[in-house]
């Protein structure tokens, strides 16, 4: 919610006086507190590999899968194996930030591969090397604004904070859009129950990195989202 407050403090001070939000990762948690915080400036609110808050919390029923779309299922799937599987990282950052980023910051091989994992185990499972899905020089671009930065334990930081922060999303009454591609894991139902879902697309290929992998089809989404809205 700090991010959020310090980026609706910057509009106004930029003199917008109404603006859309898009966001992806942990964008998509601070374009839609962006609209909690000032909805009467904020339009609409548009997001991609949007996780919490649009995600089942716990484990789905039977019943609950049974009335579910394969497209549903599927990411039921994909977010029970990232939870066995792949959140690690996400742990790690999330209550030892400072010891993980002592070896990230002393060692560029750590820092390379700490971000080339998930560019390989995020992008799409089409390809075989991540570099199939994101240009190689585009990968290096990313893992160098860590490494000549130095910003790799300020970055893992954000999600002790985020965890120990104390502060949960209340429900959002701003229009909001939603991209999810083929390795995403937001399904409508949840959304719903917690946002203002005016606009959802679902698209058969692209990842995480969307804005990298099917930048035509990110743009081309917010696009019609926000035409929609007048």
């Amino acid at each position: 919610m700090r991010n959020a407050k310090a980026f609706t403090q910057l509009m106004s001070m930029l003199g917008y006086e109404k603006y859309g939000v898009q966001g992806g990762d942990y964008g998509a948690f601070v374009a839609p507190d962006m609209g909690r915080v000032a909805p009467e400036r904020v339009i609409g609110v548009h997001v991609n590999a949007a996780t919490f808050g649009f995600i089942p919390l716990g484990p789905v029923s039977d019943d609950d899968l049974a009335d579910m779309t394969e497209t549903e299922r599927e990411r039921v799937a994909r977010l029970g194996y990232w939870t066995s599987e792949q959140d690690g990282y996400f742990k790690v950052q999330a209550t030892r930030p400072q010891t993980v980023g002592y070896g990230l910051s002393d060692s560029p091989t750590g820092q390379l591969a700490w971000i080339v994992e998930k560019f390989k185990e995020w992008t799409n499972s089409t390809k075989t090397l991540p570099e199939d899905a994101v240009s190689r020089d585009e990968i290096l671009a990313d893992v160098s604004l860590y490494w000549f930065t130095g910003t790799a334990t300020s970055s893992a930081n954000m999600y002790y904070e985020s965890m120990h922060g104390g502060e949960w999303p209340v429900p959002s009454s701003v229009p909001t859009g939603v991209a999810a591609f083929a390795e995403d894991v937001s399904i409508r139902r949840y959304g719903e129950e917690g946002y203002n879902i005016v606009h959802w697309s679902d698209f058969e290929v692209g990842g995480h990195f969307a804005a990298l992998e099917t930048p035509d089809l990110l743009v081309g989404d917010i696009r019609k989202f926000f035409a929609a809205l007048g």
